[in-house]
């Protein structure tokens, strides 16, 4: 029979050994659940990375997404949004505008003379051709606007003196040349040609990126999506309908490229609104920027680096006045342009037109206003058909047609 002493000393020997293999077993679970954990993040790890080559490849030196967007990941919670490859292939045909003119001050009084002094201007440039001995930039006509100089900085911070080649004042749009000549073998290795896509495909939230010389300081990238279609826009040089957008545009980022996804020109970076409020309120007008859908003024672009001049405003060919006023329309004449006289020679003289006749629409859009007339026509090119909505007068009412005149002369 075991002694009690030897029975209590046999208990607190079972008893530690008990412990020390429940700590053994507890160590062993922990390390199991910590490879466990180091298993999974590698494998979430491996997977991102595939996912992430998949989202952009390159095929004939251009940059191909996967999405229309650009890519984008999730990471605790937070979107980022990467451009980095667009921006990168995009850049080199991207160029920063400055322009210098001399201003005369004039006379302040019989004696005194303010003399001449020389301001400068900031803006952006997308190279779009180039020949044997020329690059061709197309930027916004108010940037070379009464410029005495013009230099252009490419990506490699090669800056040049440079012409301009062609200018559209109704558009907003200009053609500056530089000569190849002026240019070192590296130089010309860095630039390239930006390629130009079709904005007429835009939607309403598509994803776009901005590029340009922001407030002189270089080239900047901001991103955004498309706010708006056919936004009307009136700047000091035209009436257009712009592509409103949310990325932040500011001074010097006129004439810079507006992109889609995939690296395409769908823009020209031209306005933004800006308001000066009150001290009463702390509202502002953020995120209203405005680019010229590249589509309306692609065959324009040609045209001007060729040397063809722009026709200024092609006309009717026709004479008239607007019958919204209180007088006429108290009469019941349809609102629109009515036509009292058709110019001997004009593009109207051997077209379906005549005198007594409203032309209620042009192209589709209501004539309102001379101005809105004359907008549709500021788009055409010579050789352009414009379809004109008249109405005209048959026994007691007006009946409605349309006619369409060819814009030649």
């Amino acid at each position: 029979m075991m002694k009690k002493e030897e029975k209590e000393e046999f208990i607190d020997e079972v008893g530690v050994k008990s412990k020390g293999k429940f700590k053994f077993i507890l160590i062993i679970i922990i390390l199991l659940l910590i490879i466990a954990g180091l298993m999974v993040w590698i494998i979430k790890y491996d997977v991102l990375k595939k996912d992430d080559k998949k989202v952009s490849s390159k095929s004939n030196d251009k940059v191909i997404l996967k999405h229309s967007n650009p890519q984008t990941v999730k990471s605790e919670g937070v979107y980022i949004t990467d451009v980095s490859d667009v921006v990168d292939e995009v850049m080199p045909s991207i160029v920063s505008i400055t322009s210098k003119t001399i201003i005369d001050s004039g006379n302040y009084g019989f004696y005194f003379y303010g003399g001449k002094y020389t301001t400068e201007g900031a803006g952006s440039g997308i190279i779009v051709s180039e020949n044997e001995k020329e690059i061709f930039i197309l930027t916004n006509y108010h940037v070379v606007k009464n410029t005495d100089e013009l230099s252009v900085k490419f990506i490699d911070d090669k800056s040049v003196d440079a012409k301009v080649k062609g200018v559209s004042e109704r558009n907003d749009i200009a053609i500056v040349s530089v000569e190849k000549s002026k240019l070192d073998s590296k130089t010309l290795d860095s630039i390239k040609i930006a390629t130009l896509g079709n904005s007429n495909e835009l939607k309403v939230g598509n994803g776009i990126i901005a590029i340009g010389n922001a407030l002189g300081y270089g080239q900047s990238v901001t991103t955004g999506v498309v706010s708006a279609l056919n936004r009307e826009v009136s700047t000091d040089e035209a009436s257009q309908d712009m592509i409103q957008i949310d990325a932040a545009i500011n001074g010097g980022n006129s004439g810079g490229a507006l992109l889609n996804s995939k690296g395409e020109v769908v823009g020209i970076n031209t306005a933004k609104y800006s308001s000066s409020l009150t001290s009463s309120s702390s509202a502002s007008i953020e995120g209203m920027g405005f680019a010229i859908p590249i589509s309306d003024v692609e065959n324009l672009i040609t045209d001007l680096i060729s040397g063809k001049d722009d026709e200024e405003g092609l006309l009717l060919g026709v004479e008239g006045y607007m019958t919204n006023s209180t007088e006429l329309s108290s009469y019941g004449f349809p609102t629109g342009f009515y036509v009292s006289g058709i110019v001997k020679g004009g593009n109207a003289a051997d077209s379906d037109l005549e005198i007594g006749n409203i032309i209620v629409k042009a192209d589709g859009k209501e004539i309102t206003s001379f101005s809105s007339l004359k907008k549709v026509l500021n788009k055409k090119n010579k050789g352009d058909t414009v379809k004109l909505t008249i109405k005209y007068v048959k026994g007691n009412e007006y009946k409605e047609k349309d006619i369409n005149i060819k814009l030649e002369k």
